[in-house]
């Protein structure tokens, strides 16, 4: 605890550090902004002194292409008319055409240059209002920081102290995702990736077989059917267990009902359900830590009490959830299991268990002896604010 409250002051220090060094960047960050903005307003006026010359320019070039081509239609007039006019008039109409063409081309470029030099413009103008833009939403940022860091400093060092007692947490919720991933990958690897592999090998000697033995190939045929329904049957499984999507269309009661059901076909074992209050007001997080817990124990029974029946009994008060898991099976050590021992009897899915209450601030107890059979305990805390 003294190197936590240790921690925490020097977590205080930085923070008042890191207050004051954003007190004196601010006067920097409003210099960015003005310059921002006064380069906006620069080139904005710029780029309005070149429209107006584009409209003077562009004016000026449309009269001159209409004094363009009269020059040029009173020029071929009088050659074709040279026997009505002298040299000298016939000189002066090539002249007068031949300046006005010039002036033309002069005023094009210059039109043209205009045009290069409104894109120029417009571009830069474009870059400096983003760069305007982004240091005023700094600058708003920056100054809602500071304020919200000079409110609740205090907030922060409670908070701080909070997230140091919950850090342990973290670390639990992260080794259960990841356990649930390996076990998801167990049951893929061992399950439908070995019956596809399988599926492979029939799908190649059905087709070898086809222009050998009909029959048989019938027959293997049918055989690969079978191994692609248990396959589907497998996979629909795991699906299953990844998300049971009656939980949110059903509840958490009737999923139970229907999973248990399935595990009594399958393992022949019986199991005698008991729910007890209203669980359709539960949050989801405990419905799925619930259904997994029961899943788990269930799977455990079935592996390893060697068990002809259980009970599940589940009851939910106005601030805790009950749940008693009992079986009739062959039973184990339980001090195995206490010290931690990676032997079958020891039960890894008991140890998912007791991490899973645990999250959600409960508490796990087991008694079990040979040949007597198991009994888990659990109660979860209900906490409307959490």
């Amino acid at each position: 605890m003294k190197s936590d409250s240790i921690g925490i002051r020097r977590l205080n220090e930085i923070l008042e550090t890191t207050i004051n060094s954003i007190k004196g960047s601010k006067d920097e960050i409003f210099e960015i902004v003005d310059y921002a903005r006064a380069e906006c307003k620069k080139l904005e006026d710029e780029l309005k002194n070149i429209q107006a010359k584009m409209i003077e320019i562009i004016e000026q070039v449309e009269n001159l292409e209409d004094l363009d081509k009269r020059s040029r239609r009173n020029l071929l007039n009088k050659s074709k008319n040279f026997n009505l006019f002298n040299e000298d008039e016939i000189r002066e109409a090539y002249d007068l055409a031949n300046a006005i063409r010039v002036d033309l081309l002069l005023k094009r470029g210059e039109e043209k240059n205009l045009i290069e030099k409104r894109k120029d413009l417009e571009v830069r103008l474009k870059n400096s209002y983003e760069v305007y833009k982004k240091a005023e939403n700094v600058n708003k940022q920056i100054s809602v920081a500071t304020e919200y860091l000079m409110g609740n400093s205090k907030d922060i060092s409670d908070t701080l102290d909070e997230l140091s007692k919950k850090h342990y947490l973290g670390i639990k919720i992260i080794e259960a995702q990841e356990e649930e991933r390996l076990k998801v990958a167990r049951d893929i690897h061992d399950g439908p990736a070995q019956s596809l592999a399988h599926v492979i090998v029939k799908a190649e000697l059905c087709e070898k077989l086809l222009n050998i033995d009909q029959e048989r190939a019938k027959n293997e045929l049918n055989n690969l059917k079978w191994i692609i329904r248990l396959t589907l049957k497998d996979v629909r499984r795991i699906i299953y267990d990844l998300r049971p999507m009656s939980l949110d269309d059903l509840g958490l009661i009737p999923t139970l009902e229907r999973y248990i059901s399935i595990f009594q076909e399958e393992a022949e074992i019986k199991v005698n359900f008991k729910p007890y209050g209203k669980f359709d007001d539960l949050e989801s997080a405990v419905q799925v830590a619930i259904f997994r817990i029961i899943q788990e124990a269930l799977s455990n029974i079935r592996k390893h009490s060697q068990a002809q029946s259980s009970s599940i009994i589940i009851e939910k008060t106005l601030n805790k959830i009950n749940l008693l898991i009992i079986d009739d099976g062959i039973g184990f050590n339980p001090e195995s299991y206490k010290e931690g021992c990676n032997s079958v009897s020891s039960g890894f899915g008991l140890m998912n268990i007791k991490e899973r209450v645990e999250l959600l601030n409960g508490k796990f107890n087991i008694t079990s002896s040979s040949n007597v059979g198991t009994k888990i305990n659990l109660f979860i805390p209900l906490y409307e604010e959490e």
